[in-house]
């Protein structure tokens, strides 16, 4: 039976998930269904659909969901995200991407318009009560937010919540215009539990211990974290000898303040990160108990601000980063080790994070 989580919704009193949660292969598999799938993700940005009647298919979070999808942008250039399984025997219908103005499965031709809905199916003339509804293809809800979309295989909140709060402090920024830079995105590998590298990413209390760079370039003392409901926000302000700093309208709630970075985690495993030069976008991809995939992706808006600033040295910190996040795998893994508390000025967005996990951990 899978445990039963608390964490006090005072920090002043509350300790952190304990190390079994991280090291029990039965709430590893609990997160697919109750987080993974009651959630969003990122599924990239509009320009693998770049034409109407395009499709492109993909596997969500492969190696952990294993969810055939595809995106679609019918003739009206209306984006769909669509399972990618027929509703048949099961067969892929979409097995790569391209322009087409049906999707039809390649194994007894049955063919859906690219909304998903039944079309055709050959030899069924006799077949009663036929079609259903549910022979359409699985609809997921999907978001857009810029150039970046977002679905839910079975979300509990929408993601246009988050989206409307992110657009509040960086919505200034044209992020229409942010072009994904291949040669800044990245794939690393952490030799830990996924959840571990997002508590990692959650405070700012490490930087002075860890990040030599960053830490010259933030002021450390003013360094704010700011909650909601399933979205935080780091803010990094900048030191007196930094001069990359955000560009901020009058009417921006920050105007006047020296911001180098807006840091944006959005509930369970996604970062954006925005700096004066535009946004690294981060997926936190779990693969095993002690094995994560991070993926970055870096949409450049002013080149000319690249490699300054809080935007600079990326790929320094987050070796820095994984080096931690790994020792902290193998502590978790000490018969000796149960919990620890929290910061109450440093911590807040590991604490924000255990809530949540456990909330839905316990539904």
């Amino acid at each position: 039976m899978l445990p039963k989580f608390y964490i006090d919704s005072d920090i002043t009193k509350a300790e952190t998930l304990p190390a079994d949660f991280y090291r029990s292969p039965e709430v590893f598999e609990a997160l697919k269904a109750k987080v993974f799938y009651s959630s969003w993700q990122w599924l990239g940005d509009v320009s693998q659909l770049a034409d109407a009647q395009s499709v492109a298919p993909s596997v969500l979070l492969d190696g952990f969901l294993t969810e055939p999808i595809i995106l679609t942008k019918d003739k009206e250039e209306n984006i769909h995200c669509l399972t990618n399984v027929c509703t048949h025997r099961g067969n892929l219908v979409a097995q790569q991407a391209g322009k087409s103005k049906k999707l039809i499965c390649g194994y007894h031709g049955r063919r859906f318009k690219l909304n998903g809905a039944f079309e055709h199916m050959p030899e069924f003339g006799e077949a009663l009560d036929f079609p259903r509804p549910c022979d359409d293809l699985h609809r997921f809800p999907i978001r857009q937010w810029g150039p970046f979309l977002f679905a839910g295989l079975k979300p509990s909140f929408d993601f246009q919540e988050v989206i409307d709060t992110m657009n509040k402090r960086v919505g200034f920024m044209p992020l229409q215009d942010f072009k994904l830079d291949d040669t800044r995105s990245k794939d690393y590998v952490v030799n830990a539990h996924w959840a571990l590298y997002c508590d990692n990413f959650l405070e700012g209390f490490h930087i002075p211990f860890v990040h030599d760079d960053l830490d010259e370039v933030l002021d450390y003392g003013n360094y704010d974290t700011v909650l909601h409901e399933h979205l935080n926000l780091q803010i990094g302000y900048a030191d007196e000898n930094t001069e990359t700093i955000f560009d901020l309208p009058k009417e921006h709630i920050d105007y006047g303040k020296k911001v180098a970075a807006y840091y944006y985690w959005a509930f369970p495993n996604m970062m954006f990160n925005f700096y004066p030069w535009g946004c690294s976008v981060n997926l936190v991809q779990p693969i095993s108990m002690n094995r994560t995939k991070v993926s970055f992706y870096s949409y450049v808006y002013d080149a000319t601000k690249l490699d300054k600033g809080a935007g600079a040295g990326l790929d320094k910190v987050e070796i820095e980063d994984e080096e931690v996040v790994e020792g902290v795998q193998q502590g978790v893994r000490s018969q000796f080790y149960n919990a620890g508390r929290f910061s109450p000025t440093r911590e807040k967005g590991v604490h924000h994070f255990h809530c949540l996990l456990t909330q839905f951990l316990n539904r």
